[in-house]
């Protein structure tokens, strides 16, 4: 006897395969996984010949057989779940590190579940007239039991090779099923007809075929009573999860572990899983719920266990809980509140959480690397990260404008993480690959101890500091290593580093976000009033407040970024548009003579159009010429300066290219060149742009590629010939200019300001509408899809007189949603993380009664994930889209927007009609004239609409695009007097700047003051010098005003400490205060040294707090600075000597 004779005498082959697996159990483990994943693979093989719902996919892998969406469509989840298992632990089984591990009694599990896959399929496919009243029964005992001379030792290579050959055997069985299909296919479109064709072919296959439908068709009538174990598979759902960790159920992992103290009468309890080090140690408990159950109610059982264990063992566990679909971690020693993850950590991952625990450092005692940053606001930055870490929180946000240092503040926050031991592991992310490249670059340059690994160009290699773009991390997240353990697991990062932080990055790859249990840190450069409520959220903080911020105003008023020079340009085109009335007689002959494509020459193009549909050489050429006459110039005035032109589009930016070639032939088509995403090869011409030796290209014209995010100081030229409406993009636009750059013009001569040159208003334009054009953000086409058939859907639940009609509507698009939900694969980390929903709507049941609460969940939870549904064109999407808006209208009853979206539908069938050539179009022309006419609208219903959908949505793409033809012309055009203007956002700054100059030139202009002279040579000042001090410096032409001085520097210090640390403190005065430490009989050559600095300090700065004597520079000679020098006697004599300075100007 055997658990699979049910299957004989109907499907004795199957049974056979089947009954190979239970026989090897006891005799290997290894054998019987992979003889269970030949039956497997028999089964589907069946399946894809018989069932007539079934076509090939192109690659018939079992892993894109057991995909494909029609299969998943006739196997409920249950069962296709226990496929997929037994799928992967056969290659485990050949492949994997479970080869030596594998264990009779998970092999039993196995088998156990191969059974009831065949239970199934025989209860669906079986023959109907057979007896099903009584259930049948998995039974352990009918497993052959070896004894000791049968077992066998499994040989690695002889089961890869008898299993490489069942593998090529079964995929020519499916290429010669493809081949049929295929032949079939070119015959016939629809199913029942190739059913008929293939009766002439194979009259016998297509006899079974049918007998295999009506016996599906008789089944599905009588009621299965059969449990098909559905708990069993969310635990094999938990032991694949750790597996994909690299974790070995009975080795590293152990089950139902016996705990005492538990506050129960008999004080037991059993760990559902304990996760464990190679010393013996408890890592990780795991409390595994029911899948319908929450796994929150689970954490103080985790917890109780958690205590039993470490006063069993001495070391307190991390704590994972779970129903298979979610799962928090809890490491309640110092790491936190729980949070969700999308699987275990690893045993190496583990082990350094729990080794950190040691340590809990102090996170503000760590020195901050002065040869990285040395600019006070990064300083203050990367602190107020290490404070909101130390407080708990896992994320925050440095908005710093462009050019201030955000990588370099970036690697300085890394350097403290990873020295404090809080940071393993840091990923860096960006959306572009050139930005990618240029922070790995800056990280290789600054962090000298790390290793880095640049993601975009090795794939597997290993290091501290991992680059990628969002982009490629998506794809990384789903990959597996040959063990099939996850390369990237959700552990692997302690710190990822967001480039550009804003709502966009948020929206589309939020979920990496999520998937990654790790601190964040965002960085943008977005103004802290125009960076998005979700994007605060996503970092927990509050709408506005970011963790630290350094404004471009700022930046400017302190000299870190120079400030630009705006200039508005008029030109008449590109201002007032083109009249041909306002023409010369001459002109219009050319403009008459102009290719317009198939219309007539129109009266005039509008402003808006200049640069986008009429390319005019005489518009372009004044551009030119006004840049390479009024730009800066570099090499003493004879060379255009590096120089940014912002074009419309990649067309646009060619004219400019040929334009300034034809002009300026000199150059040799080397001075101009045009960067964009079109360009071949665009980062070599990035890199020659960026590089200052380098004479070409001096001008770089681009569309979008150069607007945010590349560093190239000696830009000095910013050309606007674009219109912008965004004010983040033209802000972030402005920074290609800010940044400084040293002896730009000569040794001497430093970049002190750049030129912006707008020829399209964009200045007035923001001075009119400060905040911008208003930002909107769209959901994918795919998600507005699924929505808006949820919404008609809620709506014809509401509905008490549907017609019949009506209810087919509604049961095809529940269909056809349902077909969606099916085909998303639940290996997907994104779809992962909404598991459970997905599974539940996988099910018929869901969809039987979907009332508006399943129709918000769908909303909510469903609509976004990505489906694995064979593409379509976005034609046929955007026609489905359209339908759909009309439909919604007329079960609304909004008469206005009936109207306006079928004049769209009118617009379309007209276009189609003029295809009537095309046989398909032809197919349906008496529908396409039929929507044109007034009578087809009287009375529209949805059923009409849906059917018109149908028919019509493949044609669409069948219409040309309506690209408007760019006419060229060669009109002189005019141009005005350049107007100086302020930018608003950084007038301020620009304002201060000056300001705070002219006010220090004026101070130490006038060091021999009286009362000056006092605060310089380290003297208190009488009240009456206070009084003088005042008078003189607030009444000066130079200063203005109390108000305006307290402004630009604050009130935070005072007028004597201000005047101190702007001239300093003679040497001579401050010699003589530390003259007892000078003397190198008394003390020795690292405390002199020490002493030095701290003279050259006073000197250069005036003032010192006592707590610089713990940083930079003076922690360099000794790492816990004064106290590492000096023994504590004459560390507070130091301290003295410093205080009694500063008092004198408190």
């Amino acid at each position: 006897m055997s658990n699979f004779s049910f299957l004989e005498p109907e499907f004795k082959s199957l049974a056979a395969t089947a009954k190979e697996a239970e026989k090897l159990v006891y005799i290997s483990p290894q054998f019987a996984l992979a003889a269970a994943r030949t039956s497997l693979e028999n089964l589907v093989l069946w399946l894809y010949q018989y069932d007539k719902k079934l076509t090939q996919p192109y690659d018939a892998s079992l892993h894109n057989l057991l995909n494909d969406i029609k299969f998943k469509e006739i196997i409920p989840p249950y069962i296709w779940d226990k496929m997929d298992n037994i799928r992967m632990v056969g290659n485990s089984a050949v492949h994997g590190k479970k080869f030596k591990q594998l264990t009779t009694e998970e092999t039993v599990k196995h088998i156990s579940h191969l059974f009831l896959m065949y239970v199934w399929f025989e209860r669906n496919y079986g023959s109907p007239s057979k007896d099903r009243s009584q259930s049948i029964l998995f039974n352990p005992k009918l497993i052959p039991n070896a004894d000791n001379t049968q077992q066998v030792t499994a040989n690695k290579e002889q089961l890869q090779k008898e299993t490489e050959a069942k593998e090529k055997q079964f995929a020519e069985q499916h290429k010669a099923l493809r081949e049929r299909e295929q032949k079939l296919f070119e015959l016939s479109a629809s199913l029942e007809e190739r059913e008929k064709l293939l009766a002439n072919i194979d009259a016998e296959l297509a006899q079974k075929r049918a007998d295999v439908e009506q016996a599906k068709i008789a089944n599905s009538k009588i009621e299965d009573h059969t449990d098909y174990k559905e708990d069993e598979t969310r635990k094999l759902k938990i032991d694949l999860m750790l597996e994909e960790a690299g974790w070995e159920i009975g080795t590293t992992v152990r089950e139902e572990v016996a705990v005492t103290g538990m506050p129960s009468p008999s004080g037991k309890g059993a760990v559902d899983y304990v996760l464990y080090d190679a010393n013996g140690l408890p890592l990780a408990v795991v409390e595994a719920k029911r899948t319908s159950t929450d796994p929150d109610i689970g954490q103080q059982q985790a917890k109780l266990y958690a205590d039993c264990l470490e006063q069993q063992t001495g070391q307190r566990p991390v704590i994972f809980y779970t129903n298979g679909y979610k799962t928090r971690i809890w490491n309640d020693v110092q790491g936190g509140p729980p949070c969700l993850v999308h699987g275990f950590y690893t045993q190496t991952e583990l082990k350094r959480l729990i080794e950190r625990r040691k340590n809990n450092p102090d996170l503000g005692s760590f020195p901050i690397n002065a040869e990285i940053v040395e600019r006070y606001y990064q300083t203050r930055a990367i602190k107020a990260m290490l404070a909101a870490y130390q407080r708990k929180e896992r994320a925050g946000l440095l908005i710093m404008a462009t050019g201030t240092g955000k990588t370099r503040t970036a690697i300085a926050l890394v350097d403290v993480l990873m020295k404090a031991n809080v940071v393993q592991k840091a990923l860096f992310l960006a959306d572009r690959t050139s930005l990618v490249n240029q922070a790995h670059n800056a990280f290789k340059a600054n962090l000298k101890d790390a290793s880095f690994v640049n993601l975009l160009e090795d794939k597997n290699q290993v290091g501290r500091v991992y680059f990628s773009t969002y982009q490629t991390m998506i794809g990384l997240i789903d990959e597996k290593n040959a063990d099939g353990t996850r390369q990237f697991g959700t552990g692997m990062f302690d710190l990822i580093i967001i480039d550009e932080a804003h709502r966009s990055v948020y929206q589309k790859f939020g979920e990496i976000f999520k998937y990654f249990d790790s601190l964040l840190v965002g960085l943008t450069a977005t103004p802290r009033d125009e960076v998005d409520r979700d994007t605060y959220a996503l970092f927990g903080l509050e709408s506005g407040v970011p963790t630290d911020y350094y404004d471009l105003d700022q930046a400017i008023a302190d000299g870190y970024l120079v400030p630009p020079k705006a200039y508005s340009v008029p030109l008449k085109f590109m201002r007032e548009g083109v009249k041909y009335d306002e023409l010369s007689e001459e002109e219009k002959q050319h403009w008459d003579s102009l290719n317009w494509g198939d219309e007539d020459a129109p009266e005039e193009v509008s402003a808006s159009k200049i640069n986008k549909e009429l390319f005019n050489t005489g518009t372009i050429d004044l551009m030119l010429k006004h840049l390479m006459e009024n730009g800066i110039k570099t090499e003493g005035g004879d060379r255009l300066g590096k120089t940014i032109i912002f074009a419309v589009n990649q067309k646009h930016a060619q004219f400019i290219a040929d334009r300034f070639n034809e002009n300026y032939p000199q150059y040799d088509g080397k001075f101009a060149r045009v960067i964009t995403h079109a360009t071949k090869y665009p980062q070599s011409l990035i890199d020659d742009f960026s590089k200052k030796d380098l004479p070409e290209p001096q001008i770089a014209i681009s569309v979008d590629m150069l607007d945010t995010g590349i560093d190239v100081p000696e830009v000095v030229n910013l050309v606007f010939f674009k219109a912008v409406r965004s004010k983040v993009k033209f802000m972030q636009m402005i920074g290609r200019g800010t940044r400084l750059c040293k002896e730009l013009f000569s040794p001497e001569d430093d970049k002190k300001e750049f030129f912006i040159f707008d020829y399209c208003s964009n200045f007035e334009y923001f001075n009119e509408n400060p905040d911008g054009a208003p930002v909107s953000t769209t959901e994918p086409l795919g998600q507005r899809l699924f929505k808006a058939r949820l919404n008609i859907l809620s709506l014809l639940n509401a509905k008490d007189d549907a017609t019949e009609e009506l209810k087919a509507v509604q049961q095809d698009m529940r269909q056809n949603l349902q077909t969606e939900v099916k085909s998303m694969n639940n290996d997907n980390f994104i779809v992962k993380s909404e598991l459970e929903h997905v599974e539940h709507f996988k099910n018929d049941d869901a969809w039987n009664n979907l009332d508006d609460l399943a129709i918000g969940t769908l909303r909510e939870h469903i609509s976004k994930l990505p489906n694995q549904l064979e593409p379509e064109t976005l034609e046929a999407k955007l026609f489905d889209m359209l339908c759909y808006n009309l439909e919604l209208a007329v079960l609304e009853k909004n008469n206005t927007a009936i109207q306006s979206y079928a004049n769209k539908v009118i617009e379309i069938a007209s276009k189609l009609e003029s295809k009537e050539n095309i046989p398909v179009v032809a197919e349906q022309i008496a529908l396409i004239q039929d929507i044109q006419t007034v009578e087809y609208w009287k009375g529209i219903t949805l059923p009409m609409l849906e059917a018109m959908r149908k028919r019509i949505r493949g044609l669409v793409k069948l219409i040309e695009k309506s690209t408007s033809t760019i006419v060229y012309s060669m009109l002189d055009d005019e141009i005005g007097d350049m107007q100086a203007v302020d930018i608003p956002v950084v007038s301020s700054g620009v304002n201060l700047a000056q300001y705070r100059k002219r006010v220090e030139s004026f101070i130490k202009a006038n060091e021999d003051h009286i009362t000056i002279a006092k605060l310089k040579r380290g003297l208190a000042l009488t009240p009456t010098d206070l009084s003088e001090l005042e008078r003189f410096v607030f009444e000066a032409q130079e200063v203005e005003s109390r108000d305006k001085f307290e402004e630009c520097f604050g009130t935070e210090r005072s007028l004597p400490l201000f005047i101190r640390s702007l001239v300093g403190l003679e040497r001579q005065a401050v010699q003589e205060a530390f003259s007892k430490y000078l003397q190198g009989s008394t003390y020795n050559e690292k405390q002199i040294r020490f002493v030095e600095m701290l003279i050259e300090h006073l000197t250069q700065n005036g003032v010192l707090d006592a707590a610089q004597l713990y940083e930079p520079p003076f922690n360099q000679i000794h790492y816990e600075g004064i106290d590492g020098v000096f023994s504590e006697a004459d560390a507070d004599n130091i301290f003295g000597v410093v205080e009694a300075f500063n008092e004198a100007v408190a």
